[in-house]
């Protein structure tokens, strides 16, 4: 059946609360709307139902929300609010806008209530159209949702109460419950009809809310899982790092850090920055980060690991780019080699406290392209100190770039001339000391590395041939090396498992195999071939001849592994020291 709505006449006056009504509901719907969290959404609420609308308001969400396919166990009030504007109010005078309430006082939070499933409050609820408290069966169930002290304020006679409930999308999100002093007129039949779409407008913020919300703590979850949880710890570096999440924009970003420890105790440091704010962008950048991981542990020049990063990031399928730094320090030579992909230059802050911008080659950003990347040598002196960064911390809408990579130079100068040899983690601070974080439009990362280097004295190496006397040499320069580190009592142990990692690099070497003796607060021991066969442990049988060898490493050392590298493989072990060996 069609119904037909009959033109008004002019001069009807009956029109005019109907009119005034559509007028209300346009006004008060596009306040609600400006709400985006769940907190702002109940807070304009208020402002538009209170005291046009009602001289009291209270709501109560599920506790917890329902999020997904999971379904709550019942009504609890999360949230309640009363707004009293009881004084009687004459229609003919607009009445001020009411403030909007403090962050801090807007809410406050209720004991949570489980109403009956089958009771009448849980059947209102579902049933998702608003009524009258003017029962008592209603009444009553008012007052269960909104506790004792206000029960006598909900069982005011006649139509002075509204409950209306919340209905989602696909779930039931709570109630509103709007109340007239006894000093204003009651509620009418078409009062229920903007209640009803005070509720709909209402529960669409909530819903809108809540996967803002949602979507928040999934990109923050994500980020998290995509950094680093520590840092490699190395003897001759310290490290320190810093993430800042953009402060306009709850969506994560793509910059990370890594520091992935190399073969000969070296390290490197890595830094990047894939292009726009997304989970696109943070999936992109997980990809990216374990391929460098992968790469890394092959061992090869800063060059190649961004250009197989590039191979790899086209093969991804994306249009999305990204900007990389890689470096390796080795700790023995005092030497840092440095690539760069589109990425901003690293600063250098030297013993003396002088700060240099470091002249890499930029390059291309990774996804481009490129043709190929340049490796640079820099001395890293031991103190000096190496600062990665992300553009975020150098970005500013009143000057370029490269004016805030010279100000960051400047600042490092500064601190290290206040300070001796300033530790990584103070130069981090420095670095954000002067950020305005309310108006930051990009996410921070930051990586700070300060070299300390090893002596020369506590690095033994020898070159080799893969020969069966070669077994025998290498316990003899092993021994020696001991005596002069004044190790006597790692002697033993030591040339028994160096022998054994030597003769297993002979059987497979056609080149000659390094080894080399590191002292730092462990005895490193490690042995190089041409080889990308790595060994593997095995339980040999009484009756064998060998094949022990590194089931005697395991039992003896502290730690041993092998890696492939660029050029073979290295076999590594590791003793703890004399006197340290107790609280290993």
């Amino acid at each position: 059946m069609t119904k037909h709505l009959a033109a008004a006449r002019p001069g009807d006056r009956t029109t005019e609360p109907q009119t005034d009504r559509l007028r209300y509901l346009d006004a008060a719907t596009r306040q609600i709307a400006r709400g985006i969290g769940l907190d702002e959404t109940l807070c304009e609420l208020w402002r538009a139902a209170v005291p046009a609308f009602a001289d009291t308001a209270f709501a109560h969400l599920y506790a917890p929300l329902p999020v997904g396919d999971e379904i709550a166990t019942g009504p609890g009030v999360l949230r309640l609010h009363n707004t009293d504007h009881s004084a009687p109010r004459d229609p003919a005078v607009q009445a001020p806008e009411p403030p909007l309430p403090s962050p801090d006082t807007t809410f406050q939070a209720a004991a949570v209530v489980r109403p009956d499933a089958t009771g009448l409050l849980a059947k209102l609820l579902q049933d998702g159209r608003p009524v009258f408290g003017n029962t008592r069966g209603v009444a009553e169930a008012v007052a269960e949702l909104l506790g004792a002290a206000d029960v006598p304020r909900a069982l005011a006679p006649g139509q002075r109460l509204i409950i209306a409930p919340l209905h989602g999308r696909s779930h039931v999100l709570g109630s509103v419950v709007l109340i007239r002093a006894a000093g204003r007129t009651a509620f009418t039949d078409d009062d229920l009809l903007v209640a009803s779409q005070l509720a709909t407008h209402t529960a669409l913020g909530i819903d809108k809310a809540m996967l803002y919300e949602r979507e928040a703590s999934v990109a923050a979850t994500l980020q998290r899982t995509m950094l680093p949880p520590s840092l490699a710890e190395l003897p001759g570096v310290q490290l320190a790092s810093r993430y800042l999440p953009s402060s306009r924009t709850a969506q994560v970003g793509g910059d990370w850090y890594d520091s992935i420890p190399l073969p000969g105790n070296r390290i490197a440091l890595v830094i990047g920055d894939v292009m726009g704010h997304s989970m696109t962008s943070a999936a992109i950048m997980g990809q990216l980060r374990t391929t460098v991981q992968t790469l890394a542990g092959l061992d090869l020049p800063p060059d190649e690991v961004l250009h197989h990063l590039d191979e790899q990031a086209g093969r991804l399928g994306t249009e999305h780019t990204a900007t990389c730094l890689y470096a390796m320090y080795d700790p023995v030579r005092h030497r840092l080699l440095v690539s760069n992909a589109g990425h901003l230059p690293p600063v250098l802050l030297h013993p003396d406290g002088s700060a240099e911008i470091l002249d890499v080659p930029p390059g291309a950003p990774i996804g481009v392209g490129s043709d190929g990347f340049e490796s640079v040598e820099v001395h890293a002196p031991a103190g000096a100190t190496l600062l990665l960064y992300t553009d975020g911390l150098v970005e500013s809408r009143s000057s370029d770039v490269l004016t805030g990579v010279e100000r960051l130079r400047a600042r490092l100068h500064a601190a290290a001339s206040e300070s001796t040899s300033p530790a990584p983690d103070e130069l981090c601070d420095v670095a954000l000391g002067t950020l305005q974080t309310a108006d930051r439009d990009d996410d921070i990362a930051l990586l700070a590395a300060r070299f300390g280097g090893l002596l020369p004295e506590t690095v033994a190496y020898w070159y080799m041939a893969p020969r069966p006397q070669t077994a025998g040499l290498a316990r003899r320069l092993t021994r020696r090396t001991l005596d002069q580190w004044g190790l006597d009592a790692l002697v033993e142990s030591t040339e028994l498992l160096v022998s054994e990692v030597v003769a297993n690099a002979v059987r497979f070497a056609s080149r000659p195999i390094t080894l080399r003796l590191v002292c730092t607060d462990v005895l490193r021991c490690e042995v190089g071939d041409d080889s990308p066969v790595v060994p593997r442990m095995r339980h040999a049988q009484l009756s064998d001849e060998g094949g022990r060898g590194l089931f005697l490493v395991d039992q003896f050392a502290q730690r041993w592994g092998a890696t492939r590298v660029s050029t073979g493989k290295v076999v590594w072990f590791e003793l703890a020291l004399p006197g340290a060996q107790d609280t290993v």
